[in-house]
């Protein structure tokens, strides 16, 4: 017969509740992301040096209209592929080369449930990107209109697109090319994605290949919705719905913990 003595306490070893470990986790993410000046550069400094340089200097023609209303949704465009697909890369490329991927890989936490909390923190930081990148359009004058619904489509088909090719992009090469290929990549789709420069500045048969990427299904998207009004951009979720599968299916695949 076991008695128990008043002021002692039983130990009760064991792993958190599942939903507990990937908040806990999801919150390290966050916190180390907003703690790194490369990442906050990335994520946060240059799109709002690009939205407030290119609204306010007449640099690039926009077109008719505000400038701002041509710029606001591509660098919102631009802030998910620098979170979600360069941020994501680099990170978890280095993450994976010192042995950190592996020791998480063997905790109570399984390897989904990682992936979970990744993903969660990509969404937090992209919540806070969208908020300061909206309010400092506001200020130059923005005017966005159109379905809420379809702007909240694009940014989750969007942010699934840019995850998998991160996640696929940082479980296969080595830290050092997935940090060159990264930073290649981000600066080649900000110039040719209809980020800053309208895709219609480019010939026709370019546009037709440019218009396939991630980047360029977003922005347009976002665009045809915030500045034009347009309804549901059924050809933009659809580029960004293939993109998702492809690539999150492809990391799923390929994705090397070593």
């Amino acid at each position: 017969m076991t008695t128990t003595v008043p002021g002692t306490y039983t130990p009760q070893p064991g792993a958190a509740p599942l939903p507990r470990m990937i908040a806990a986790q999801a919150a390290l993410e966050t916190k180390m992301l907003l703690r790194n000046g490369e990442q906050l550069l990335l994520t946060v400094v240059i799109p709002t040096l690009l939205l407030v340089l290119f609204s306010s200097v007449d640099i690039v023609d926009t077109g008719k209209g505000k400038s701002v209303d041509f710029l606001a949704p591509g660098i919102l465009a631009l802030a998910v592929m620098s979170t979600a697909f360069t941020g994501q890369a680099i990170a978890t490329g280095f993450e994976r080369r010192y042995g950190v991927l592996k020791r998480l890989a063997s905790s109570p936490l399984p390897r989904w449930g990682l992936m979970t909390a990744k993903t969660a923190s990509v969404l937090v930081t992209e919540v806070l990107q969208i908020v300061l990148l909206t309010a400092i359009a506001f200020a130059l004058g923005w005017s966005p209109h159109g379905n809420p619904l379809a702007v909240l489509l694009l940014l989750i088909l969007g942010t699934a697109a840019f995850s998998g090719l991160g996640l696929l992009m940082a479980g296969t090469l080595k830290a050092e090319a997935t940090l060159a290929a990264a930073n290649l990549v981000f600066l080649l789709l900000l110039v040719g994605g209809g980020v800053i420069v309208p895709m219609d500045k480019y010939p026709s048969g370019v546009q037709d290949v440019l218009g396939l990427l991630p980047i360029s299904a977003l922005s347009d998207g976002l665009r045809d919705v915030l500045q034009h009004g347009a309804g549901m951009p059924w050809g933009d979720l659809g580029i960004l719905g293939v993109w998702a599968v492809l690539g999150l299916g492809a990391a799923g695949a390929f994705f090397r913990w070593e």
